[in-house]
């Protein structure tokens, strides 16, 4: 039975998270993966490899697909909208990559997920950004959610966020120590056979194996 529950994109991010939790921490969590109708579902598969090869047998792969129209201007859903260079969200408050209200939407269902199974802890990858940021994944957002599930009476249910102060750099480094393979991942905005190099969260990865001082396994156009 799973002690936990943690939502993994198959990004480096939660993967990181998810090996942390296992590895360190000795958790049995349930994984939770969202297909939201965003342009391409590369990272799910990353989530189905890595929940596999951690031995998380209970790997739930939501599909949320019908919600497209909520998110219908993200660059991340609209074929229409194309997804920006990280040079254009540098500092922006609320990027044209933002999915609205997506991770409230997340842990919700996450939650009651939790509670029909008993468990109390759900995980998911905030992280620092390093060049932009999504209102959704700050401390602040985390510490008030926690409130609200609090008020559960039966389960309360605890939002964790272990890598939110982290930067990009910090998780690979983790992640590294911990034996995670960055080549079963998937960061890229863009879902074509090899990562674009230039979109927001590419740059911030290529940055953190540059500063590393290591080469990013996945191939870059």
């Amino acid at each position: 039975m799973p002690d936990c529950m943690a939502i993994v994109s198959g990004g480096m991010d939660s993967v990181t998270m998810l090996h942390q939790l296992v590895k360190v921490e000795g958790r049995q969590p349930a994984v939770i993966t969202f297909r939201y109708g965003q342009k391409h579902d590369k990272e799910i598969r990353f989530a189905q490899v890595q929940a596999l090869l951690l031995g998380c047998d209970q790997h739930l792969v939501l599909d949320l697909s019908h919600l497209r129209p909520l998110f219908a201007h993200s660059a991340l859903v609209d074929r229409d909208v194309p997804v920006p260079d990280a040079t254009v969200v540098r500092g922006d408050p609320q990027p044209p990559t933002y999915v609205p209200n997506r991770n409230m939407i997340f842990l919700a269902l996450a939650a009651a997920y939790a509670e029909t199974h008993d468990v109390t802890d759900i995980y998911y990858g905030a992280q620092s950004h390093d060049l932009y940021g999504y209102w959704d994944t700050t401390p602040e957002f985390v510490a008030r959610l926690k409130k609200v599930y609090n008020l559960n009476r039966q389960t309360p249910i605890e939002i964790k966020a272990p890598l939110v102060n982290c930067s990009k750099s910090d998780i690979l480094r983790l992640g590294l120590e911990l034996g995670v393979n960055y080549a079963q991942t998937w960061s890229c905005y863009e879902g074509d056979e090899v990562a674009c190099g230039r979109c927001p969260t590419c740059v911030e990865r290529l940055q953190a194996f540059a500063a590393l001082g290591m080469v990013d396994p996945l191939p870059y156009d």
